[in-house]
């Protein structure tokens, strides 16, 4: 899964306020600026007696892995990987599932963004292809500013296997594809499960994702690029789903084939 170095002084500070794995250390660069955020993870270095350590800008700039690291790394535990099952999982009266799925994503900095507008918007989980996507790097975890601790993300053999799964089990898998003749914005997103499938940057969603998705849908567009970044069309998305299901008066049953757990 990856996750071990985390870069950036936001992701930095949210991997110590998560709590949810151990921490080796944390690197300062010397002669930082004296900004909050910083005396905020050295306090919170020593309430998780996280050890600290300070080091010449040329020392840290080759330890780390990213030109934007803002003089601070941590290094961790590697997030920890969940099953596709356990996505499925709900609590009794918490959301239902509202998950993402990759088809392929390789950028690092579309995936840390996409993460983070993910957790913003409430994703309960991200489905990742195990091979030909990035996972969490460094890079990610900058451009995710901490999301990575908090969403959880489960790593699966085959993309088009995990949809099956996921449509057997009621949940609504709809594929993103700019040229569908269904808009996003008339699908009735607020009361059941759903996974919003995302292609790969420029080649969209492969053949068999698409066969396997239950319903493909468009974001309307009203400029004349014919196409949006994958981490902005997930923002839309997400926050769609977002907006409807904040709208809900009431919360039905889950869908047969969900478990609570």
């Amino acid at each position: 899964m990856g996750g071990e170095q985390v870069e950036g002084r936001q992701a930095v500070r949210e991997l110590l306020v998560a709590g949810r794995r151990r921490v080796r250390d944390v690197v300062v660069a010397a002669e930082l600026d004296d900004a909050p955020i910083l005396q905020d993870i050295r306090e919170l270095c020593v309430a998780r007696r996280v050890p600290l350590r300070e080091v010449s800008r040329t020392k840290f700039d080759s330890l780390t892995a990213t030109q934007s690291a803002q003089g601070v790394f941590a290094r961790a535990q590697e997030l920890p990987e969940y099953g596709l099952d356990d996505l499925l999982k709900t609590r009794r009266g918490g959301p239902r599932p509202f998950l993402i799925a990759l088809d392929g994503v390789t950028d690092p900095g579309n995936l840390g963004a996409l993460l983070r507008s993910a957790e913003g918007s409430g994703v309960t989980g991200v489905v990742v292809p195990r091979h030909r996507a990035v996972h969490v790097t460094p890079a990610v975890t900058k451009a995710a500013a901490g999301a990575v601790e908090y969403v959880r993300i489960a790593l699966v053999g085959g993309l088009p296997t995990a949809l099956s799964q996921l449509n057997d089990a009621g949940v609504w898998t709809i594929g993103l594809d700019g040229g569908a003749d269904t808009s996003l914005y008339s699908l009735p997103l607020s009361d059941q499960p759903v996974c919003l499938v995302f292609g790969a940057e420029g080649k969209g969603l492969s053949r068999l994702v698409r066969e396997r998705c239950s319903q493909l849908a468009a974001i309307p567009l009203g400029g004349q690029l014919n196409s949006l970044n994958v981490a902005a069309a997930a923002a839309v998305a997400c926050f769609e789903i977002s907006r409807q299901r904040a709208t809900e008066v009431r919360t039905p049953a889950a869908p047969a084939g969900l478990s609570e757990g």
